[in-house]
């Protein structure tokens, strides 16, 4: 036998009577630490439990030579809240460890569909795992129940219909029609078949998770998406903005600072002309012969924002706000009838890393926002998840951006609120915290970088065209790069007749 070597062995073992003694000696050298049964580390500085449910699935044989991790172990692919890992074996004793306990019971033993796993274990194979979670428990003493509730099944099985398609679900439902027999679960197969064909609007059955009840009622939507509109609904209702009123502004200004808002609206999305060309083609009507689309983008936007009567309409119902997005973006878009101007996606749409939600989610989602959004008061707050609403969802093929931040704006002049424009030396702050909430749900980003959008439009005198370009300029308004910074004019407005 090879000379025992600390050095050799995994961050975390378990001992047998092979290697006790130099275990033991190493112990009292301080080479190694004891951490539970059998149970030894290397590490001797972080903390019992890390190391245990980082290493759980090297344990498991160790204890059980003859493990099938199943239940919701085998679905959740990773231990329970309580650190509870669900197994089938002989044995019948539990092993508690530091942040883990494994917890054997008997059952039928692995079939050929269940997969090899990390040590000799073998892991239940994804129909099996499905059918023995139909299976009813109960948490008992503070523990959490051996298998998921039918909602949470419910939502996972909802998750693969979306990311990979009904034929996936399928697939998984013949496979548990297969080996059901062999397993003594033709009852839940029966229940599992249901909740299947529930989702895939073939049978009728009594759903239990919201993600479920909408799927069936003809309204799926993305949970992941709801979850980021909750994050965000809760930190604007902690959020106190500043109330920035919009003066009185003559019809010259008003068109001023609706000028600037479609120009750099456009510029953000790479819709990219020169102030002097975007001033000719909405105040001259000029279209560049070798531009039309772009140059109608930047008339359609102007049209919409520029309009006092249009920017103060706001959706009283569900109905309405759907119509009033589909005809605003159709007014931006007109010049482009093949990105079907008003009509929502028939394709999933991304930006670099975020995609955005499935066509088929598209009215459920948007609904759920609104749905959140009739709990805001506060324009500024309303402003800032409207258009999360519409970013995040994404919901035509092109324009969303554009359409996102007219519905923004939309909710601020209503609310007699200033406008929130994002010049071009705010667009890599703007992009930021997007992303930062859509990967990360980090709220603070985006809310701190609209406000001071707000307070940088607010500061402007827009009443003559050329002083608000000027001071656009002097503050680095027009500046591209990361390295550009926005500076914050004083208040030079003034008084407006």
């Amino acid at each position: 036998m090879p000379e025992f070597s600390v050095d050799a062995m995994p961050e975390v073992f378990v001992s047998d009577t092979s290697i006790s003694k130099a275990v033991s000696e190493a112990v009292a050298r301080g080479k190694l630490r004891k951490l539970g049964s059998r149970l030894y580390t290397r590490n001797l500085q972080e903390a019992p439990d890390r190391l245990v449910l980082r290493n759980w699935y090297y344990l498991i044989t160790a204890y059980y030579p003859d493990a099938l991790i199943t239940d919701r172990t085998a679905i959740e692919n990773k231990p329970a809240a309580d650190g509870s890992v669900f197994l089938i074996s002989d044995k019948k004793r539990k092993v508690e460890l530091p942040g883990l306990v494994f917890r054997p019971r008997k059952g039928p033993e692995a079939t050929e569909s269940d997969k090899p796993f990390i040590g000799g274990a073998r892991l239940a194979s994804s129909a099996r795992a499905y059918l023995e979670n139909m299976q009813s428990s109960r948490a008992r003493g503070g523990r959490v129940a051996r298998t998921l509730s039918h909602g949470e099944i419910e939502d996972r099985l909802d998750t693969l219909l979306r990311g990979q398609g009904e034929a996936a679900l399928n697939r998984i439902r013949d496979e548990a029609r297969d080996i059901a027999p062999q397993l003594g679960l033709q009852k839940e197969f029966e229940e599992f078949n249901n909740v299947v064909g529930a989702l895939l609007g073939t049978r009728e059955a009594d759903v239990k998770s919201a993600v479920g009840k909408a799927r069936v009622a003809g309204s799926p939507f993305d949970p992941n998406r709801v979850q980021l509109f909750e994050a965000l609904f809760a930190a604007l209702r902690e959020f106190i903005p500043t109330v920035r009123r919009s003066p009185e502004r003559t019809g010259n200004a008003n068109a001023n600072l609706a000028f600037f808002e479609a120009y750099f609206s456009n510029f953000i999305e790479g819709t990219e002309f020169s102030v002097d060309e975007a001033r000719e083609i909405v105040f001259d009507g000029v279209i560049p012969q070798e531009r039309p689309d772009d140059a109608h983008d930047v008339l359609g936007t102007f049209r919409i924002v520029s309009d006092q009567t249009e920017m103060k309409r706001l959706p009283s119902n569900f109905n309405e706000f759907v119509e009033l997005l589909r005809r605003r973006h159709a007014t931006i878009m007109e010049a482009r009838p093949d990105k079907n101007p008003g009509v929502f996606k028939t394709k999933t749409n991304q930006a670099g890393q975020t995609i955005f939600v499935e066509p088929e989610l598209v009215t459920g989602t948007l609904k759920k926002g609104f749905e959140f959004l009739q709990g805001l008061g506060d324009p500024f707050h309303r402003a800032v998840f409207m258009m999360i609403i519409v970013s995040e969802v994404h919901p035509f093929s092109d324009g969303n951006g554009r359409v996102a931040r007219v519905m923004m704006n939309t909710e601020l002049v209503a609310g007699g609120e200033e406008r929130i424009i994002i010049p071009t030396a705010y667009r890599t702050d703007y992009l930021g915290a997007l992303k930062a909430l859509s990967h990360n749900r980090h709220t603070t980003p985006l809310i701190r970088m609209l406000d001071s959008a707000q307070r940088y439009t607010h500061a402007i005198d827009w009443r003559d065209i050329n002083h608000a370009r000027m001071v656009l300029e002097q503050t680095d308004a027009f500046a591209e790069g990361e390295n550009k910074r926005l500076r914050i004019p004083e208040d030079i407005r003034g008084d407006e007749s």
